[in-house]
């Protein structure tokens, strides 16, 4: 190689390792300011429910919190390298502990609509379920025409009661509602005879199936479960979503999945 060549590929290497130098590096603790504050902390505090089976729920005989749900936090958690706080929350109280700052993330059955990702930082969905209908078993209800002039009990603060008002207008029937705080209340209410229905997210109410009660077949409105942070957060909602991305890759969201016998709904072909 003559002394030409030698200066020409050795100013070709200089470029090279200039530009190089210009890309900065991306990863999940440097990137996003969000993730570094609570790396600082050391602490990762995050919303979750406790009386949803297999999603988010306090155990009293173990004294712990099991669930997908948790199983997600924990990871989430670990991926960043601090300890985990749970904070309990309640379909009411999920986005009042994300605007006071009381929690980082909110992983709690949240649905993401256009409504809330106006107000809050939402990743892209972890879990797509329906909406179902728990009846009586001693009921003749067996699909949801049945339920029209009937009462329908609803969680207050969710987004059941308002997709129940128009799929009740999409098919001409008409429906009574009781809200009520919590979903244990809201089975109580279905065996006491004050509901004729207990409707929310299939998977939820999978966890409310008992001797005394049945769950519709049908069911209807695809929701997607969001993990939500404060509108500023949105830094923190990025690093959620590379996360999700790899695990869902990966097959670990499918093996937790697995570990709860949870399946997820097929998205809609809009989405």
């Amino acid at each position: 190689m003559n002394v030409k060549k030698i200066i020409a590929a050795i100013g070709l290497l200089l470029i090279l390792l200039v530009g190089f130098a210009g890309v900065p590096k991306v990863s999940a603790d440097t990137a996003f300011k969000e993730v570094q504050k609570i790396k600082k902390a050391g602490v990762l505090k995050v919303g979750v429910k406790q009386d949803v089976p297999n999603f988010g729920y306090y155990s009293a005989e173990t004294g712990k919190y099991e669930g997908m749900e948790i199983d997600v936090a924990r990871k989430i958690a670990k991926s960043i390298g601090v300890k985990l706080e749970l904070v309990p929350v309640t379909t009411q109280t999920r986005e009042p502990l994300m605007d006071n700052g009381q929690v980082d993330l909110v992983i709690a059955t949240y649905t993401i609509t256009p409504e809330r990702q106006a107000s809050y930082s939402i990743s892209k969905p972890y879990y797509y379920d329906q909406i179902g209908f728990l009846v009586r078993k001693s009921s003749k209800i067996s699909k949801i025409s049945d339920l029209d002039g009937l009462t329908i009990g609803v969680s207050q603060g969710a987004t059941t009661k308002a997709s129940l008002e128009a799929y009740a207008k999409e098919h001409h029937l008409k429906f009574k509602y009781v809200q009520l705080g919590s979903f244990p209340e809201l089975a109580i209410s279905l065996y006491s005879k004050r509901i004729n229905a207990f409707s929310v997210d299939k998977s939820i109410l999978t966890g409310y199936v008992s001797k005394q009660s049945r769950l519709l077949k049908a069911g209807f409105n695809t929701q997607e479960y969001g993990i939500a942070t404060k509108k500023s957060n949105i830094g923190l909602t990025k690093y959620v979503n590379q996360l999700l991305d790899k695990w869902s890759a990966d097959k670990s969201l499918e093996k937790i999945y697995d570990k709860y016998s949870l399946e997820s709904a097929e998205p809609d072909s809009q989405q």
